[in-house]
């Protein structure tokens, strides 16, 4: 029998850096287009929305980060389109104590869900580009 696909995936790293910057820093329409593979140098389109391109197939997309403070979290609402965007993907920010540190630090992780369209070989590829952005956010944390 076959496993099941997943349908959720969270992909979680402790940074070194306040939960506060972590959180600005991910609400940052020009700091994504740093880390997110699939939206990459991304440049101001308006309204709050970036765009940028993929580094797989340099397809255009466009980004709307919408910053919920209180909760530690950003939505991001992904298209083809500036006026055809859907909130697909969160980041979520906890402040979090690090192994031997003195210093405040955070958790960051970045949920998706898996859309009907969506093929398991697609799945996969954002699966893993969690998994790689995380720690690139982390790095960027660190500098």
């Amino acid at each position: 029998m076959d496993a099941i696909p997943a349908s959720i995936h969270c992909a979680s790293v402790l940074c070194a850096a306040p939960a506060d910057r972590a959180l600005a820093f991910l609400a940052d329409g020009l700091e994504l287009g740093r880390w997110a593979l699939g939206c990459w140098q991304t440049r101001d389109a308006g309204d709050g929305v970036v765009q940028g391109h993929s580094l797989f197939d340099g397809a255009e997309g466009f980004v709307r980060p919408v910053l919920d403070a209180a909760r530690g979290r950003v939505t991001y609402h992904v298209g083809g389109a500036p006026d055809a965007l859907t909130p697909r993907i969160h980041a979520t920010v906890e402040a979090a104590s690090l192994p031997g540190a003195a210093t405040p630090g955070c958790r960051i992780s970045l949920h998706a869900a898996r859309t009907p369209d969506m093929d398991d070989a697609r799945w996969l590829r954002l699966v893993r580009c969690h998994e790689v952005e995380v720690l690139l956010i982390q790095s960027l944390l660190a500098r």
